[in-house]
């Protein structure tokens, strides 16, 4: 029996979802060996994955028009993109997360850097700003906040404007995307 292209669309949301999880794990590669590149091949190499992260959302955009049945996935790991090449999130690792659509280890991430502030193994600049894109990754996934995160975002957040203007105040919800 055929498959009438459902065999066809999960090869292809399997191929977007590794592109997807490469990129990604590049941005994760060039920040986690930013100390033993200099500066201009930092900057050349983060420029040329920001621009195949371009590419890649305006791939998306044109499959999302042309095959409906991937529109939802297709558009959620868009959101992922933009939230990536807008840089309202600096951190690869929360970016992954975001895109796999992980609070569980995005909450684990806030537990772990709590942890290593106290442990003075992190400053407390770092551990701000990586928790904060943290819990706005969770609230634009439209996991509920707990009281002290709240709590923590409305403290900790002065740039709260970019991520949430870039998604046009639109939350992703939890079937969108099962990568």
């Amino acid at each position: 029996m055929a498959s009438r292209g459902v065999d066809e669309t999960a090869r292809l949301k399997s191929s977007i979802e590794k592109q997807l999880n490469r990129l990604l794990q590049q941005l994760e590669d060039l920040e986690e060996f930013k100390d033993e590149l200099d500066d201009d091949e930092y900057d050349e190499t983060k420029k040329e994955t920001m621009d195949q992260l371009r590419e890649f959302e305006t791939s998306l955009e044109e499959l999302s028009r042309g095959d409906m049945t991937l529109v939802s996935d297709l558009n959620a790991m868009q959101l992922a993109i933009q939230g990536a090449i807008r840089e309202a999130f600096k951190t690869p690792e929360v970016i992954k997360m975001f895109a796999r659509r992980e609070p569980g280890a995005l909450r684990a991430k806030i537990a772990s850097l709590r942890e290593d502030r106290k442990l003075g193994r992190c400053g407390e600049a770092e551990y701000v700003d990586v928790s904060v894109e943290c819990t706005l990754a969770l609230q634009k996934m439209g996991e509920p906040l707990s009281a002290a995160e709240q709590k923590f975002l409305d403290a900790h957040h002065h740039n709260r404007g970019a991520f949430v203007a870039h998604a046009a105040g639109t939350q992703v919800s939890r079937d969108k995307l099962k990568i």
